[in-house]
């Protein structure tokens, strides 16, 4: 009988354990993600597309990746703003010759223009960053007619590793709080159905356990 009351005690302890870890709380994921800030002087690259088709778009792509290599090469050592826009205007002939090159590499004929200068850039929301509006410098690379989504980023300090044209247009502060709104309610509603069908598992186990027990018992003291 002593082992018999042994082992009901080990096996009552594994149990116990088994239904801590399942109506245990997960542990809420934490978010290390921090908003990037473009300084005050800095040099960005914009690319408008010729239109939105999947050809220009795909033009566009691949102008940026062959001048935003070759730049991000030549601001990798700067530690200034003054310097970098000094060699930036130096070296406006080079990038356009890249961009005729892809076009040729492409066999498209399409126009073309290169500038440095201040350019108009809409607000953006990146990450859980607003980047506004405004007019900043940067080297603006006009494609054909330069009416097709554009691309961004900052050159120095160098920030191209970030896509920032993937954020979203901000049109206005009730815009964003009807989407914030909407999207809060949503998340209640998932929040919802999924505590019911934890519920209803819950329950399904605990009816399990007991039942197991009950089996368990009658077989030590029959």
């Amino acid at each position: 009988m002593k082992k018999q009351q042994l082992a009901l005690i080990y096996i009552i302890l594994l149990f116990a354990g088994a239904i801590a870890n399942v109506y245990k709380e997960p542990v809420a994921a934490t978010s290390t993600e921090e908003p990037v800030v473009i300084p005050d002087e800095a040099i960005r690259l914009r690319i408008l597309a010729n239109s939105n088709s999947d050809e220009d778009q795909e033009l566009k792509r691949k102008i940026r990746d062959e001048v935003n290599k070759e730049i991000t090469e030549w601001v990798e050592e700067l530690t200034s703003v003054d310097a970098a826009r000094k060699l930036i205007q130096s070296r406006l002939p080079e990038i356009e010759a890249i961009v005729e090159d892809v076009l040729e590499k492409e066999n498209i004929q399409q126009s073309y223009s290169v500038d440095f200068d201040n350019v108009s850039f809409p607000t953006k929301l990146y990450g859980n960053f607003i980047y506004p509006a405004g007019d900043y410098e940067a080297i603006l690379i006009s494609l054909g007619e330069a009416e097709g989504a554009n691309w961004w980023c900052v050159l120095f300090p160098p920030l191209c590793f970030l896509d920032f044209s993937n954020g979203e247009a901000v049109a206005n502060a009730e815009e964003t709080e009807e989407k914030q709104v909407a999207e809060n309610d949503q998340a209640k509603s998932t929040e919802k159905a999924a505590a019911l069908v934890i519920d209803e598992e819950d329950e399904k186990e605990e009816v399990e356990v007991k039942f197991f027990l009950v089996e368990w018992f009658e077989g030590i003291f029959s």
